[in-house]
């Protein structure tokens, strides 16, 4: 047997496992779970500027008498 017919061989035996493997692979490819798609520092700083801002407001239309 030549080298070439081996290495043939090998990569249609190869090819032919792969054939029985046709159909059992799971229904996605997505892994479940808590992926979010943004971090809890970037939600965290959201809240931040969201709340702060808000406080700030506050405190401004306070001070100022309530007439902006």
């Amino acid at each position: 047997m030549t080298t070439s017919r081996r290495l043939a061989d090998k990569k249609i035996a190869k090819f032919q496992k792969n054939i029985t493997k046709r159909g059992s692979v799971p229904e996605t490819t997505v892994k479940k779970g808590n992926d979010y798609p943004v971090g809890p520092i970037v939600i965290g700083f959201f809240v931040f500027v969201v709340i702060g801002s808000s406080l700030f407001q506050i405190i401004r239309t306070a001070t100022s008498g309530g007439m902006a």
